[in-house]
């Protein structure tokens, strides 16, 4: 039996990022609604409570009933669920004199406490909230404080009082999920393996083998068909199933006109390869047909989505024995599609729209997997790196990175000057050394450490890069001792961990000056530069 931690999301940003931190100690958890504990379960070894956007003492507050697992799991609350944890079990929580926000160094800690095992005196944490709590519950025991927060974590051997429950409960009101904690791995660590006591058998190669093994079992001899993209969620997915079942899976991988330079012909050789069987189909024609003159951004989505779902439902009506359609839906998209009251807030942004007559059925083979997962699991399976390591592009291609109307022209210039922006960045390398060495080596990026430094290209360091052709507007240059007066271009280039929030990335000068340079000088119909230096929020990583 699989085991797996239980993650109550009380609606907290970081929610996602506690599962992540777990799954980074090769044990299995799911993210739940605060209130859909699943009961009479008997693979849950623990419970983490997360934070929360609410006070306790809001009315419309989160709350669950605790009685459903404390004393009978361990459990770890943070913030909003440590406060929530001490509010119902007889405790304190007052508005702050002032909201704790920030950063904070634990300068009393327990070290003797199986939580805080291996911790140092003085660590830094990081403090998110508006409420504190001022007296904790009977039968609890402070564990660790910082200067202005006394009650700052917390536990109890037997919450409930003694005869009623053997299993703990801690609570801490940082956040030990979030990177500015320094040792909040420590503290993640020791609570899911040292005392709930997994056994850290998630891994890349189990899932590979228990999800294949599922997938024979679920689909047997049927047909089923995928909707490829080129990136590496349906990539991955793809291989998975061929794994699973060979030639009863059929891939679709439509080219609406909108790909990067030669990349329909460059993905349909690497499916090949990966020995998929795949029908590509181009219909650029038909999109740019019926994007002609349309530049309004959402409509452009709307079309581009729509004409999609038509070319897509053409081809697959001529596997008339298929009975599955198959998607690389992950993870995040499954939690970000339904908020924590069961309301849809963002909907997937795969293949979708099948006529009803068709009667198809659902296979997800990766839902249960984050980013880096996916990614890890390409690697198990032998996945070229290019592949694997390919940043995300949207669903719409170029066209929401071409401001006003799409023409094919407009696409063969953004097409050539991304193309050298991309190689550029695959091209140049550095040299990294410390955290950023083991940063680059813990997400899996193929590196070898040569006198304490790694050497990794400027594309495996960024988690999108691309450029945007400012198709309204036109600037003055000089080339050849002549006027021109054509578009300029911009370049964007992010780093993240999970698209949530991303930074611009610090890009070296001598390489900026270099890709400037060949753009220009190369590609007809550009005469400037510029370089994108707006974070998200408030920007979004794609201009439309």
């Amino acid at each position: 039996m699989q085991q797996k931690i239980i993650i109550l999301d009380f609606g907290s940003q970081t929610t996602q990022l506690i599962g992540r931190r777990v799954r980074e100690l090769d044990t299995f958890c799911e993210i739940m609604p605060y209130n859909k504990f699943p009961k009479d379960d008997p693979s849950v070894i623990g419970v983490i409570l997360s934070g929360s956007p609410y006070s306790v003492h809001d009315p419309e507050a989160f709350k669950v009933d605790l009685s459903q697992f404390v004393g009978r799991l361990p459990v770890l609350g943070i913030c909003y669920g440590a406060q929530f944890i001490s509010h119902t079990l007889g405790g304190k929580v007052e508005k702050a004199d002032s909201r704790e926000y920030g950063r904070a160094n634990l300068q009393t800690v327990d070290t003797t406490n199986p939580l805080f095992k291996g911790f140092e005196q003085h660590s830094q944490v990081w403090m998110s909230h508006g409420d504190t709590i001022t007296a904790i519950p009977d039968d609890f025991k402070v564990i660790g404080s910082t200067k202005d927060v006394t009650n700052a974590a917390f536990w109890s051997p037997s919450p409930l009082g003694e005869g009623r429950g053997e299993a703990p409960v801690w609570a801490v009101q940082f956040h030990p999920e979030v990177f500015h904690t320094s040792q909040g791995k420590t503290l993640l660590k020791n609570f899911v393996v040292d005392i709930c006591g997994s056994r850290q058998e998630w891994s890349a190669a189990s899932f590979v083998d228990s999800t294949v093994a599922e997938l024979k079992a679920q689909l047997g001899n049927d047909r089923v068909i995928l909707g490829l993209s080129g990136g590496v969620d349906s990539s991955v997915a793809a291989v998975l199933l061929n794994k699973a079942i060979g030639k009863n899976l059929t891939c679709i991988f439509v080219d609406h006109g909108m790909l990067r330079k030669n990349e329909f012909t460059q993905v349909m050789k690497d499916y090949e390869v990966l020995g998929l069987n795949v029908i590509g189909v181009d219909a650029s024609e038909k999109f740019f047909g019926d994007l002609a003159g349309v530049t309004d951004p959402e409509q452009k989505r709307k079309i581009i989505g729509r004409d999609f779902v038509e070319v897509f439902n053409a081809e697959a009506k001529k596997i008339t024995d298929a009975r599955w359609l198959a998607q690389g839906t992950i993870y995040p998209d499954r939690i970000e599609s339904l908020n924590i009251t069961g309301k849809v807030i963002k909907s997937h942004h795969n293949v979708g729209g099948l006529p009803k007559e068709m009667h198809l059925q659902l296979c997800e083979p990766l839902k249960w997997l984050f980013k880096d997962e996916v990614r890890r699991v390409g690697r198990q399976l032998g996945m070229p790196e290019h592949l694997i390591t390919r940043h995300p592009f949207p669903g719409p291609g170029l066209a929401v990175r071409i401001l006003g109307d799409i023409t094919p022209e407009k696409v063969r210039i953004l097409q050539d000057a991304d193309d050298i922006y991309i190689r550029g960045l695959r091209d140049y390398k550095v040299k990294l050394s410390g955290e950023e060495a083991r940063k680059v080596l813990a997400a899996g990026i193929p590196a070898e450490m040569q006198d304490g430094e790694i050497e990794v290209s400027l594309y495996d360091q960024i988690w999108q890069a691309g450029a945007i052709l400012l198709s309204t507007v036109r600037s003055v240059g000089v080339m050849g001792d002549e006027r021109t007066y054509e578009h300029p271009v911009a370049l964007r280039a992010v780093t993240s961990t999970d698209a949530m929030t991303a930074d611009w990335a610090h890009l070296p000068y001598d390489f900026m000056a270099r890709v400037s340079n060949e753009i220009i000088n190369k590609v007809r119909g550009v005469n400037r530069v510029c370089y994108d230096i707006s974070s998200k929020p408030p920007a979004t990583i794609e201009w439309e």
